[in-house]
């Protein structure tokens, strides 16, 4: 056991004796000093944003961010202490970092997107948007892509780059939205008893807001049809389920005040010409269902 203790003790004193040894074991250390800190320092960083109620997105990039930033000083300022020539390795990595970000612009792109996506936040996580023609939750936005979840289940995958280089439509930005409700009666209902039903349709749903007051407007005098609209205030997320009930309730109250809500018609004049059984001209003799 003495033996293998003086060994050891004599291995050590050798190793020491070495200058090179002995910085490359101090190199390591501070290498893994350096990681253990950026660990330290992102979750601090995480705790520190949570308590400023950051949204989750922004908290994720930027801890990854910072993660990274240490754990590259880190290394770099072991290597320098270990005697490599950091300044030439740097030019090295530059290089070569040039010519990757060449072969890569696409995905650099995306990069830049999903930063400015984070950065600025022009929707956040649970928002309903519309994107490039598409339409969904926003489930989650990463460097790369964002992802969405449409309303019957199905996940969209759009790049970045193509986020931000088109329109942008965030359906939940104000946290309340107006229901746009047309429908057309005829010429011969009563208009004032299709606006009163219309308002009262609105007041009865309790999701439908005070203010601003839901309202009916005469938007059109169409071909066969007076064409009005009801305007009311919702809860963004209330959106779909409200105007289904709207809808229903509107059919079941016309129909139970004999309003009617017209189909589209168009008048047909039959002319035969040298014939004993001439309409007079001018004369409509039907209707037909417009094209």
């Amino acid at each position: 056991m003495i033996d293998l203790i003086e060994t050891i003790h004599g291995a050590l004193s050798q190793a020491a004796s070495h200058e090179w040894v002995l910085r490359i074991s101090l190199a390591l250390l501070m290498a893994a000093v350096g990681i253990w800190l950026a660990r330290w320092w992102a979750r601090a960083m995480d705790r520190l944003l949570l308590r400023l109620e950051v949204e989750q997105i922004l908290r994720s990039f930027l801890r990854n961010v910072t993660y990274a930033v240490a754990v590259i000083v880190s290394l770099i300022a072991a290597l320098d202490f270990a005697g490599v020539p950091t300044t030439s390795l740097l030019a090295v990595v530059g290089a070569a970092g040039l010519a990757i970000g060449l072969a890569l612009k696409d995905s650099l792109a995306n990069i830049a997107s999903g930063v400015m996506l984070i950065m600025l936040r022009p929707f956040r996580t649970g928002d309903f948007v519309e994107i490039a023609g598409m339409e969904g939750t926003v489930d989650s936005v990463r460097i790369f892509q964002t992802h969405l979840r449409t309303i019957d289940n199905r996940a969209i995958i759009l790049p970045n780059s193509q986020i931000t280089a088109d329109a942008i439509i965030n359906y939940n930005a104000h946290g309340e939205r107006r229901i746009d409700l047309g429908v057309g009666i005829g010429y011969e209902d009563n208009l004032a008893l299709a606006r009163e039903s219309l308002l009262a349709i609105a007041a009865a749903n309790p999701a439908v807001k005070d203010v601003p007051a839901p309202e009916v407007l005469v938007l059109k005098l169409g071909e066969s049809s007076v064409e009005l609209q009801l305007r009311c205030w919702v809860e963004s997320h209330e959106y779909q389920n409200v105007k289904s009930e709207l809808l229903e309730r509107l059919l079941h109250d016309f129909s139970k005040k004999n309003i009617r809500i017209p189909y589209p018609q168009r008048e047909v004049h039959v002319y035969h010409h040298g014939s004993d059984t001439a309409v007079v001209p001018g004369t409509t003799i039907g209707t037909a269902a417009a094209d």
